[in-house]
């Protein structure tokens, strides 16, 4: 009788195990997943965290004075660190949450659970695709350090910064990548120029106006101690964007990443150049500063676009973000006398919005772009580009104002006086970063 009872059971197991394996392999995200897609995201994943360490860090560090660059390297470390752990925990989940509404996602993914799915329409698993976005909302509030570089608090700047990634980023991710309203009204943003660049560029504007001008701004020169640590910077930023751009494709495709990465790296180059050749003719030099900045102003414009234009598109836009980019950074410092110390909003934010609108006009396919969605033509998709700038530029004002003045409530914003003569690096880290003696 046990071996009958046996061989019954072993019978029904082997009739099931069919069954059983085709469930097992429906639910598997191997099956469902390209490998060639999945390596080329885990690589973008660790070129644009290259982007932020060491790229940001050293990008900026050699545009302050000597005694304040470990202070900026230990801010954007430890933003990167604070980030990272806000994401896991809680920031995916607010922003890509498969169950949330059009403004937040819910805690779904509290503690990066329930992510051994793939998402709709993605060829990655979501564990991938979290890493990928994890590293855009690190690099971020990092770039808003350029604002507050030389006078901010470090205790005020973590606590500044993991406020809004919550209440700043991760709503905005939500609102655009996440299908949320500006989303299914038809807001085009390939690549971060609206909830990268707007976000970082309009927040660092507000700060450095709630902060206060250096002491000794306009008047006294704040040289760059070190523009070789500064080009190095921007090269790991330009060969980084490469992941940062072509990454969102979220696919290994010549339609997807490779033209995003073809129209990067030349707006990126145009950019550059016609950054110099301005600064040439304006105080007769063309600077090794210029250079740097010239191609972060390009990188910055393409970002929103890099998937909509084609090449001639891309000339332009970079073209225009280096033209514009620059003059904005003599209107925010001379003539309204904002100490937006490292130009976040001039570079970043003017040429992330610029892209963001002007990839409505060369998208058109007369361009040589990809083109519009259904239904919609180059007036309509530049009316909704224009309004969601808009909104997410008065959002992000508004909630940085709110986040800044809670903060210091609690932790004062600005370093004193003496820290501020002493420099960063000995006053909030007591080290120096070279020695000097």
């Amino acid at each position: 009788m046990r071996k009958l009872f046996t061989a019954a059971i072993l019978g029904a197991g082997l009739l099931a195990a069919p069954a059983i394996a085709q469930d097992a392999a429906a639910a598997s995200p191997e099956v469902l997943t390209d490998s060639g897609d999945t390596a080329w995201i885990l690589t973008a994943s660790a070129l644009v965290l290259m982007m932020t360490l060491p790229g940001l860090a050293l990008f900026y560090g050699g545009l302050v004075r000597a005694k304040n660059f470990l202070s900026v390297l230990v801010q954007i470390g430890a933003i990167t660190a604070l980030v990272s752990l806000l994401w896991v925990v809680i920031g995916y989940s607010l922003a890509f949450s498969s169950d949330g509404g059009p403004y937040i996602g819910t805690v779904q993914n509290f503690m990066f659970n329930q992510m051994l799915a793939v998402r709709e329409g993605q060829t990655i698993g979501e564990l991938v695709f979290g890493l990928f976005q994890m590293t855009f909302a690190i690099i971020t509030p990092a770039l808003i350090v350029g604002a507050w570089v030389e006078r901010a608090r470090f205790g005020w700047v973590v606590a500044f910064s993991a406020l809004w990634s919550l209440l700043v980023y991760a709503p905005v991710a939500r609102w655009i990548w996440g299908n949320g309203f500006l989303a299914e009204g038809g807001t085009i943003d390939f690549a971060g120029g609206i909830v990268v660049h707007t976000t970082a560029g309009i927040s660092a504007l507000v700060v450095a106006i709630m902060l206060g001008k250096r002491a000794g701004f306009p008047k006294t020169l704040m040289l760059p101690h070190s523009p070789a640590l500064t080009v190095a910077g921007a090269g790991l930023l330009w060969v980084g964007w490469f992941g940062f751009n072509g990454g969102s494709a979220l696919t290994a495709s010549d339609l997807g990443a490779a033209s995003a990465i073809i129209n990067t790296h030349i707006a990126a180059s145009m950019a550059a150049l016609i950054w110099m050749f301005v600064e040439k003719i304006k105080v007769g030099k063309a600077t090794a500063v210029g250079f740097a900045t010239g191609a972060i102003a390009g990188l910055a414009t393409i970002t929103p676009a890099a998937g909509s234009v084609g090449p001639g598109g891309a000339v332009i836009l970079g073209l225009l973000g280096g033209l514009v980019c620059f003059y904005a950074v003599g209107l925010v410092k001379g003539t309204l006398q904002i100490d937006d110390s490292l130009d976040v909003f001039a570079v970043h934010g003017v040429g992330g919005i610029l892209g963001s609108i002007l990839l409505a006009i060369f998208a058109s396919e007369s361009f040589g772009g990809a083109g519009y969605g259904e239904g919609a033509s180059m007036a309509s998709q530049l009316w909704i580009q224009v309004k969601a700038v808009g909104i997410v530029a008065v959002y992000s004002a508004v909630v940085t104002l709110v986040i800044g003045y809670m903060v210091s409530m609690v932790i004062p914003m600005r370093a004193s006086e003496d820290a501020e003569r002493d420099g960063l690096d000995i006053a909030s880290h007591g080290e120096r970063a070279w020695d000097l003696d």
